[in-house]
C-alpha cells in the first residue's frame, strides 16, 4: 500500500478517537446498560455508529468533535467525571459538548431536559447530532421494566428533542422520527 494516499487528518482523527474510546471505558468499566447484564460501551459504540452512518450519508461539519463527545457523552452525567478533566483530556470544544449533552441533576427531572436541549443549541450542530444519535440509541429497546406510560412520556420527549434538534442533519432526523414512530411497549 502506497503511504502517500492516506488522508494526515484522519489519522491524526483515529488518534484522537481512540484516546476518547480509552477513557470512556475505563471509566465506563463496571457500567452497565440500565436493565441488562450488557456493558454501557455497547450504548457508546451505538451512539457512534449512528455518528459514522449518518456521516456516510451526509457529512457532519465537525466529525472529530462529533465523535469524540458521542463517546465521551455520559462521562460527567453517569460517571462524575469533572468537567475540567474533560478540558484538560480533550479540549474544551469538547468538554463543552459533552457539558452540553449532560443532564443538570440539581434541577427537577422535568426541567432538566429542557436546560439541557438550550444548551445543546448553544453549541456546534455537531454535539446537536450526538444528542439525536443518543436518543436513536436509546429508543433501540423499550425497558422490560418500563410501564406503558414511562414508555410513551420517553417517546414525547424523543420528539421534543426531534423538534429542537432535528434541523442539525436530516438523516439523523429521519432516523430518529422512525424510531420514535416505531417506540411503543407490547
Amino acid at each position: 500500500m502506497n503511504n502517500t494516499t492516506l488522508n494526515p487528518i484522519s489519522s491524526s482523527f483515529a488518534d484522537e478517537w481512540l484516546e476518547a474510546w480509552r477513557f470512556a471505558a475505563e471509566v465506563h468499566n463496571a457500567q452497565k446498560v440500565p436493565g441488562t447484564d450488557l456493558p454501557y460501551l455497547r450504548h457508546l459504540g451505538m451512539v457512534t455508529m449512528e455518528i459514522f452512518t449518518a456521516h456516510t450519508i451526509n457529512p457532519i461539519s465537525d466529525i472529530s468533535l462529533a465523535v469524540r463527545c458521542a463517546i465521551l457523552h455520559d462521562t460527567i452525567e453517569d460517571q462524575d467525571i469533572a468537567y475540567e478533566e474533560l478540558v484538560k483530556r480533550f479540549g474544551q470544544e469538547v468538554a463543552n459538548g459533552v457539558l452540553a449533552l449532560s443532564k443538570n441533576s440539581d434541577l427537577p427531572k422535568s426541567a432538566a431536559m429542557e436546560d439541557s436541549l438550550s444548551r445543546i443549541r448553544a453549541q456546534p450542530t455537531a454535539v446537536w447530532c450526538v444528542k439525536l444519535a443518543d436518543r436513536i440509541s436509546n429508543l433501540h429497546d423499550v425497558p422490560a421494566h418500563w410501564t406503558a406510560e414511562k414508555c410513551e412520556t420517553y417517546r414525547a420527549e424523543a420528539q421534543k428533542i426531534l423538534h429542537e434538534l432535528g434541523s442539525a442533519h436530516d438523516a439523523l432526523a429521519i432516523r430518529l422520527a422512525a424510531k420514535i414512530k416505531a417506540y411503543t411497549k407490547t
